[in-house]
């Protein structure tokens, strides 16, 4: 694998760190399975690259793209409060639907962003090469997204999100509103993938409907592959572990779609996700079981 595919599979880990994370507070804080990321997504894309081809601010068109993707979180989480729609129901719901809110976002299936300044822009021409300013400042951002993340988790009000995920029934009897806590949760999830969505659109140049496709699976992976690696439960471990797990996730890919020994092509991709997150989820079961005998 060349330098520069290491680094291109480095900038992508980075990219999906952001739905690692928001990925990580569905999940395994609220334990509510979350499919709404494939289509906030690429929503955060789509609002980002039609405002920043209207002349917005970069880092103001992100922004936007966080508070959209919040947005559609609130829808999945009120049909499930509200409504008392089985959660990955109401999640599939909304999916479904942000396909056709992205094309009428965009206008078309996909719009470029060659010509136009981005977040990037004022980083490059510093002595560094281009394919290394993009994954040092993602790294950045990865980095304060986490420490805001943990700082929230550690919080009262976090704790009072963790607990309902935990055990509502208890949560309730504590005096803690379950349901704000829903509504909260997932709006900040989505949020955190809309800004990845964002992030993609503004490193490779473009935005585009089916961007999203299988954003839950990268996600998953990430987080299933932290805690293989780390196998820790404390929240800032994990956290890192999000992270990480989505850096290894996207060089292992790269490195499979590489190896001409394997014959694999870029056609494979989803086999070799399967794979990979498979070998995720049965590594700690085979270490368990080499342990106790």
């Amino acid at each position: 694998m060349s330098q520069i595919a290491l680094w291109g599979a480095v900038e992508l880990g980075l990219v999906y760190a952001f739905v690692a994370l928001g990925v990580y507070l569905a999940f395994r804080v609220l334990d509510f399975p979350d499919l709404t990321v494939d289509g906030t997504f690429p929503l955060g894309a789509a609002v980002t690259a039609v405002l920043i081809m209207a002349g917005v601010n970069p880092w103001l068109a992100a922004a936007v793209a966080m508070l959209a993707g919040a947005l559609a979180g609130l829808v999945t989480a009120t049909l499930n409060v509200r409504f008392k729609i089985l959660n990955l129901l109401a999640s599939i719901l909304t999916m479904i639907a942000l396909f056709s809110v992205n094309l009428r976002v965009m206008g078309r299936p996909n719009v470029a962003l060659l010509s136009v300044d981005t977040m990037l822009t004022p980083f490059y021409g510093n002595g560094l090469r281009d394919f290394m300013v993009r994954p040092m400042f993602l790294l950045v951002l990865a980095i304060a997204a986490l420490i805001v993340v943990w700082r929230y988790l550690e919080s009262d009000a976090g704790l009072a999100m963790r607990a309902t995920g935990a055990n509502s029934r208890m949560a309730r009897a504590q005096g803690i509103n379950t349901d704000r806590q829903i509504y909260l949760g997932i709006a900040l999830s989505n949020a955190l993938v809309a800004l990845g969505g964002a992030l993609f659109a503004q490193t490779n140049g473009f935005a585009d409907v089916t961007s999203g496709v299988g954003t839950i699976v990268v996600g998953l992976a990430a987080v299933i592959i932290g805690e293989t690696l780390f196998g820790s439960r404390r929240i800032l471990i994990a956290l890192i572990g999000c992270v990480i797990g989505s850096i290894v996730y996207r060089i292992a890919i790269q490195l499979a779609l590489s190896s001409d020994s394997l014959g694999l092509q870029a056609s494979d991709l989803n086999l070799v996700t399967a794979v990979l997150v498979t070998f995720a989820l049965v590594l700690p079961r085979l270490k368990r079981g080499v342990l106790s005998s």
